[in-house]
C-alpha cells in the first residue's frame, strides 16, 4: 500500500496494467515507458503525484491510458500524441496545468478524451478538431479560452461534447 517499484519497467511481455484504487502515493516511474507490449494502462484513483512522464509516450501498443482521478501535476507531454492507436485518454480529475498539446490531434484512433477538471490553460488546439473517431470529448471544468476550432466540423463522430 502506497508504494510503487521501477521494477514495473522490466515486465517486458505485460500487456495489461491496472493498479487503479491502490492508494498509490508515488510518482508515476518513467520507466513504464520500457513496457512496448502494453495495451492498457490504468493508474486510476490513486494518490499519485509528479507529473506525467514523457516515457509513456513510447508505449506505441497502448489503447487505454486512465490516469484519472490522482494529484498529478505539470503539463501534459506533447509526446502522448505518439500513441497512435490510443482509444481511450482519461487524464480529468488531476492538477494538469498549461495548454492542450497540440500534438494530441495526432492520436487518430481516439474514440474518448477526458480533460476535464483540470487547471488547463489556453486555446484549444486547432487539431483536435481532427479526432474525427472521438465520440466523447470532456474539457469542461478548466481555465480555457476562445472557441471551438473551425475544424470541429470534422467531428462527424461526436456524440458528447462538454466545454
Amino acid at each position: 500500500r502506497g508504494s510503487s517499484t521501477h521494477e514495473l519497467g522490466d515486465l517486458n511481455n505485460l500487456t495489461y496494467l491496472n493498479l487503479s484504487r491502490n492508494n498509490l502515493t508515488v510518482p508515476i516511474p518513467s520507466e513504464l515507458g520500457n513496457l512496448n507490449n502494453l495495451i492498457t494502462l490504468m493508474l486510476s484513483s490513486n494518490l499519485l503525484t509528479g507529473s506525467i512522464p514523457r516515457e509513456l509516450g513510447n508505449l506505441s501498443n497502448l489503447r487505454t491510458l486512465r490516469l484519472l482521478s490522482n494529484d498529478l501535476a505539470g503539463h501534459i507531454p506533447g509526446e502522448l500524441g505518439n500513441l497512435t492507436n490510443l482509444e481511450l485518454l482519461y487524464l480529468n480529475d488531476n492538477d494538469l496545468t498549461g495548454p492542450i498539446p497540440r500534438e494530441l490531434g495526432n492520436l487518430s484512433n481516439l474514440r474518448t478524451l477526458r480533460l476535464n477538471n483540470n487547471e488547463l490553460t489556453g486555446p484549444i488546439p486547432p487539431g483536435l478538431g481532427n479526432l474525427s473517431n472521438v465520440q466523447t470529448m470532456w474539457l469542461y471544468n478548466n481555465d480555457l479560452t476562445g472557441p471551438m476550432p473551425a475544424e470541429r466540423g470534422n467531428l462527424n463522430n461526436l456524440m458528447t461534447l462538454l466545454l
